[in-house]
């Protein structure tokens, strides 16, 4: 809001009274910011959409540490930021073609892929990213999941991460997890041939209200978040051009099954 109303952090401070260190540390989320204070930016700023600043508001008040806190002197801080931005979304959109998607991965198959990283982690380290990793995956768990739509590469099915039985135990549990009223995992088969974004995973985490969406790629520096409109459209139309190549859940389901009889 402060950008699009042609302000400096300085300005912005003087606007409201609160010198420039103070607006940064707001913007980081370093201090907390009270309602009343955000609705009081908002007017500084000009900005009229009642629905952004109401889904703010309702983001404010005192911090308080998620599960994710403990791993902050263990894991990236990209990773962390993830698992916040996950447990707060209201739907996940994601697609891969290597590997399976990190929320529906099992505890031997995460391991497998830490196994590989270059350069190679300590075993600590291996299994503090596993356990952060399953952790991720109770917001699927919980009383009220948010909607998550995975769309994979019939090669992430086939690469065999960690051998044949954790490969058919991997493919099993993709089964029951497409079984879940609020999970959808569709399979582009290689038949299909070519599509949009191939071989960059996508992550598109949806939020209280579309300027609050954010999109995640894995980079070879990491996690990268996205925001800006036209970032979002682009990567919202490849996630939608996968979908249109993917088989439906149910033919997805026989494919998996098909592929579970060969491991």
């Amino acid at each position: 809001m402060r950008v699009r109303a042609g302000l400096t952090a300085t300005g912005a401070g003087e606007l409201l009274g609160v010198n420039q260190a103070r607006v940064s540390m707001i913007e980081t989320g370093r201090t907390p910011v009270s309602a009343d204070r955000l609705r009081s930016m908002a007017r500084a700023y000009a900005c009229s959409d009642q629905d952004l600043v109401d889904a703010l508001a309702a983001m404010t008040g005192r911090r308080t540490r998620g599960w994710w806190d403990g791993y902050r002197d263990h894991l990236p801080i990209g990773l962390i930021d993830l698992a916040e931005l996950e447990h707060h979304a209201a739907a996940l959109r994601v697609a891969l073609v290597i590997h399976i998607p990190a929320l529906l991965q099992t505890t031997d198959y995460a391991r497998a892929l830490f196994k590989e990283a270059v350069p190679a982690l300590r075993q600590y380290e291996i299994e503090h990213r596993v356990s952060h990793r399953i952790k991720r995956q109770e917001i699927l768990h919980r009383e009220s999941p948010p909607r998550y739509t995975a769309v994979i590469h019939e090669c992430a099915l086939q690469m065999g991460f960690g051998g044949p039985a954790t490969m058919r135990a991997q493919l099993r549990h993709l089964l029951d997890m497409s079984e879940s009223g609020h999970v959808t995992l569709r399979v582009i088969p290689f038949g299909k041939g070519s599509f949009p974004g191939t071989g960059q995973s996508v992550d598109y985490l949806t939020g209280p209200v579309p300027q609050l969406d954010t999109v995640q790629l894995d980079t070879h520096h990491g996690c990268e978040f996205l925001d800006a409109e036209a970032q979002l459209g682009k990567y919202g139309l490849v996630l939608d051009r996968m979908e249109e190549n993917a088989l439906e859940p149910t033919e997805s389901r026989d494919l998996i099954r098909n592929i579970a009889k060969t491991m």
